[in-house]
């Protein structure tokens, strides 16, 4: 099931490339889907912040700061969502927020390559992922392994990685 970030990620994520851009929950998408043998579920997150800087437009000189709030975990079931936020998964009790800072943004062909840290329930780790930068628009999907973490429920049962989908608007 989705009992699994993504957040994070949240990976809470990417930015934009022209200027500087607040992240909201309006402008910016986090969502995931996890799975397990017998089907998935899919989920967000409904608030963050965050900003998106990009010094004279150029993306590879930007900086990304985002702000995830682990209690606006949603997922298209209830029962799954309240289980996404006790101490089996999100424990948004004792971790209230999961954060992404970037710590590079590379050129790699037609897209970029963002690099950065993730804290989520209190672990950081350097995690990069493909991304479309257009404008102040990003567009970005990859996956992400929740047992690095400390997500261990359901081991067996709910696959490990988890699929993140960021999509920023920056208009």
């Amino acid at each position: 099931m989705t009992r699994v970030l993504t957040g994070l990620l949240l990976a809470g994520l990417c930015g934009t490339a022209a200027a500087d851009v607040t992240l909201t929950g309006e402008n910016t998408k986090i969502e995931f889907t996890g799975k397990k043998p017998d089907g998935k579920h899919d989920g967000g997150f409904k608030k963050l912040a965050g900003t998106w800087t990009a010094p004279g437009g150029d993306a590879t000189k930007g900086q990304l700061d985002v702000t995830i709030e682990t209690p606006s975990i949603f997922s298209d079931n209830l029962v799954l969502t309240n289980h996404l936020r006790n101490q089996d998964f999100f424990d948004v009790k004792t971790h209230k927020t999961a954060t992404f800072k970037s710590t590079k943004i590379e050129k790699d062909g037609d897209r970029y390559k963002v690099t950065g840290d993730l804290t989520l329930l209190g672990k950081t780790k350097s995690i990069s992922f493909p991304a479309e930068i257009k404008g102040n628009a990003l567009k970005s999907a990859f996956s992400i392994d929740r047992t690095e973490f400390g997500m261990t429920y359901g081991k067996g049962k709910v696959d490990d990685k988890v699929e993140l989908r960021v999509t920023v608007d920056g208009k």
